[in-house]
């Protein structure tokens, strides 16, 4: 398969979502390193949707390091009890704020970011990854991005059935 997206810029978001997602599947599916697979997703996220900032934080035994992302230069290290990234690992489910500047203890990595979503890779109940999506604009996320996201995370579960 070719390294390119199509997907149309004059659809809707869910038919952007509808469009890449086999195509993501396609891309990932006869790789399975993590760390690869995750920079085809932050990079195909980044281009379709032009978000801010799109980036992956890994779960190490300190706390959530950063990954592949796209964007501007970000947070290395979250601690498990800070940002909205700490709150969708500590309590495993997809966080969406519609304003970080009123989410007690976000951590402004870049001070343009104005709303997010988070998305934990949950595999035998435990959190190995974090989507992290953040927008230069006010409530850009809601219900149609947190279930494509997920989806979309759901994608690199065949990373870790070795």
């Amino acid at each position: 398969m070719s390294e390119e997206l199509i997907v149309s810029a004059l659809t809707s978001k869910t038919e952007k979502y509808e469009a890449l997602l086999p195509q993501l599947s396609a891309l990932l599916s006869d790789e399975s390193d993590l760390i690869a697979n995750a920079a085809i997703m932050t990079a195909a996220l980044k281009e379709v949707f032009n978000w801010h900032w799109v980036g992956f934080y890994f779960v190490k035994k300190e706390g959530l390091l950063l990954g592949p992302f796209q964007g501007p230069v970000a947070c290395t290290r979250i601690s498990f009890d800070k940002g909205v990234c700490g709150h969708a690992y500590r309590h495993k489910h997809t966080v969406l704020v519609d304003d970080v500047d009123k989410f007690p203890g976000h951590i402004a990595c870049s001070s343009l970011s104005k709303s997010e979503i988070v998305v934990p890779l949950i595999v035998e109940d435990v959190v190995k990854v974090l989507l992290d999506v953040d927008s230069i604009t006010i409530a850009d996320f809601n219900d149609t991005d947190r279930y494509y996201l997920e989806k979309i995370v759901c994608l690199l579960l065949h990373c870790f059935s070795s």
